[in-house]
């Protein structure tokens, strides 16, 4: 029998104080000021008139049956029965607690069965285990154990409700080796335990990541002969689902419902929460309709989880419908519903949109939260709506919403990506000036600094860093090395990716590809290979930007044998080549007007997997026009076009220019491309 943790949480407590010293955390500072702590020697028994009477009458039938407005009518009638002659029972006064307890004031009810036990009612096992309760509920299952010393130490009999409540404190906390250890000795007493006791401790294995265990506890719960409820199933459908288990979770709802067990609202939350992570919103779909069928009606948190995930996935005339049907059944929108809405809208360019759902949630007295704020001031910038964002700042700041480090680093993002480079630096010396300056806001202001070609201001900021106690990471490395390339500071990059790795930074795949681009764009195949090599013996192997870079880099210095073997041994090694790498492997072989090569690879791509995109077909048609082919490149138009894709303006000019001779492709396109997006041919 372990008793260690036992002994320590629960015997010894049994001898010590019970409220000295209580938590400073509770919240109890206020409360002690408004409910003085009575002390009467006798009440007084004089003659009342009538009126007093029947108010009296009144108040302790209101305090029996524990009707209570809200809290303050609760604490109202409390100081009033108090005065009372005579005291209601300890029954009476546990009904009062409980009401508090189901109102949530559990700092409350402490610092009240106080007073009441100054008044000289004695405590039983059901008022210490609404403080036990009450203790577990505000996270100190310490406190708890005190009260269950002093129920022994009275001489009371625990009972199963004190076991349960305890074993669940020890699980909200995580202490779930504690809650078994508890549960045992529970057991080792004679104490048999309930569906609560079992649940609770079900639901902290769970929580604690232990599934498995959990399902093993109840196959033991049942054949105990302890019939599991919805809660205990639930518990382990959620951690199921949260593990992306789906069919394990259904298996298991198929069990319950088997042994006549009905699934609620939360079952059904869980498993549609878990589809719509998996990415499979119709299937969510048909189990909500399921739900409805089987006349379990869709909370807030059913309706905001499938608004969630429409909206992510851009499907946003389903999430309007969604919200109709959701007012419809009487469901109000909460900050998380509109939220779900605003975040769809600008993750899919309806910044308007998302703008009057702002207004409309201020409108109805609705706080926004600063995350909706802070997206909507980072899509303002990227739809180049620059003039609105003072207006959604102002708005914070009417609604007192403190920006926080996301807002600012939207803020200075903004102003980088429009070249407004004195208001992104006020928000940043803002920042700094707060204390909220990180080490992204910084990047962002040094990627500012670069792409505006202030490459010296980059490097001010980069070397403030240390002073301000935070270190660069690999991305702003990247920020200044690509900086400094694009400025022509070949040798100054080189040198600063030698910095990088001296202070503990090790080039990752993009510090490489920048290196690699520089080099490429420079003619200097030779430096670029010898990098290359480098990174196929180091752990940062060549993806297919990598081999893009020195594949385009050899084409446009003629090298197109290199280039081709390069691309071979690419495929060789079983690495799938993408649209863009073999676009440019085909651009390559036009140029060199190796048509017949072009065309092959053209048709390998489609037989390997990888459709042909819009580019790519401009790319093989402008071969072919260059070199007058006008057949084939009559016929890869027609095969564009029926896909959708549009001729581009360089393909136009082609066009144009041939139909002095031969109008027939200026004919094709002009009656088929009227759709197109990327050029009007006329």
């Amino acid at each position: 029998m372990k008793l260690s943790f036992v002994k320590t949480m629960c015997l010894a407590s049994a001898f010590r104080g019970f409220y000295s010293p209580l938590p400073t955390d509770l919240g109890l500072g206020t409360f002690h000021s408004l409910t003085p702590l009575y002390t009467f020697p006798f009440h007084s028994s004089s003659s009342s008139t009538s009126a007093h009477t029947h108010q009296d009458a009144s108040l302790r039938s209101k305090f029996n049956s524990a009707s209570f407005r809200d809290v303050d009518d609760a604490l109202a009638s409390f100081n009033h029965i108090i005065l009372m002659h005579p005291l209601p029972s300890r029954v009476q006064f546990n009904l009062f607690l409980s009401a508090l307890v189901r109102m949530k004031q559990y700092h409350i009810v402490i610092p009240l069965s106080r007073t009441i036990e100054s008044l000289e009612i004695s405590n039983d096992t059901y008022s210490l285990n609404i403080l036990i309760n009450c203790f577990c509920r505000l996270h100190h299952v310490d406190f708890g154990f005190s009260i269950f010393g002093k129920i022994l130490k009275l001489g009371l009999q625990p009972s199963i409700v004190t076991f349960s409540t305890l074993i669940n404190g020890l699980c909200m906390e995580g202490k779930i080796n504690g809650a078994i250890d508890f549960f045992n000795h529970m057991v080792e007493r004679g104490y048999q335990p309930n569906v609560l006791t079992y649940s609770a401790i079900v639901n902290g294995l769970c929580k604690c990541g232990n599934t498995n265990g959990a399902i093993g506890l109840l196959k033991k719960m049942v054949e105990r002969g302890c019939k599991p409820n919805v809660v205990t199933y639930n518990a382990i459908i959620d951690a199921l689902c949260k593990g992306k288990l789906f069919a394990e979770a259904v298996n298991l709802l198929s069990q319950m419902k088997d042994k006549g067990i009905s699934p609620n609202v939360i079952t059904y939350n869980c498993l549609i929460h878990c589809l719509c992570n998996l990415g499979k919103q119709n299937q969510a779909l048909a189990l909500w309709k399921e739900m409805v069928g089987h006349k379990i009606l869709p909370d807030i948190f059913t309706f905001n989880i499938l608004l969630d995930s429409l909206c992510k996935e851009g499907l946003l005339l389903e999430a309007q419908s969604t919200i109709k049907i959701m007012i419809q059944r009487g469901v109000e929108p909460d900050v998380f519903t509109y939220s779900s809405l605003i975040k769809g809208y600008c993750l899919h360019s309806q910044v308007d949109r998302a703008l009057a759902l702002l207004y409309e949630m201020v409108g109805q007295n609705m706080s926004p939260n600063v995350y909706n704020f802070s997206i909507l001031i980072d899509s303002l910038f990227k739809e180049g709506m620059v003039s609105k964002v003072q207006d959604i700042v102002n708005l914070m700041v009417q609604k007192g919403i403190k920006p926080n480090v996301v807002t600012y680093n939207s803020l200075v993002d903004g102003y980088c990506m429009h070249s407004q480079m004195d208001e992104a630096r006020k928000i940043f010396d803002l920042m700094v000036s707060s204390g909220i300056a990180d080490v992204l806001s910084y990047s962002i202001l040094i990627n500012g600094y670069c792409k505006s070609k202030w490459i010296d201001e980059a490097m001010k900021l980069f070397d403030e860093m240390p002073h301000k106690g935070l270190v660069p990471d690999s991305a702003t490395y990247n920020t200044l090395i690509q900086g400094l390339w694009e400025a022509g500071r070949r040798q100054a990059a080189l040198d600063f990716c030698k910095n990088m790795h001296y202070h503990g930074h090790q080039p990752d795949i993009i510090t490489f590809s920048i290196l690699l681009n520089g080099l490429c764009k420079q003619g200097d195949l030779d430096e670029a290979l010898i990098i290359f090599k480098a990174m196929e013996t180091s752990r940062f192997k060549p993806d297919c930007v990598i081999y893009n870079i020195l594949i385009d880099g050899m084409c446009k210095v003629g090298k197109l044998n290199n280039a081709y073997e390069l691309f071979s041994r690419l495929i060789r090694k079983g690495i799938k080549p993408n649209v863009c790498i073999y676009t440019t492997i085909i651009k390559g072989l036009c140029n060199e007007r190796l048509l017949d090569e072009a065309y092959k690879v053209f048709r390998e791509m489609e037989g390997g997997g990888c459709l042909p995109d819009e580019r790519c077909y401009n790319v093989i048609i402008q071969g072919f026009l260059k070199h007058e082919n006008v057949v084939k490149a009559s016929q890869l138009i027609d095969e564009m076009v029926d896909k959708g894709f549009s001729a581009d303006a360089t393909t136009a000019e082609l066009v144009i220019h041939l139909s002095l001779s031969d109008d027939l492709i200026l004919r094709k396109l002009r009656n088929r491309s009227g759709g197109s997006k990327s050029v009007n041919v006329k």
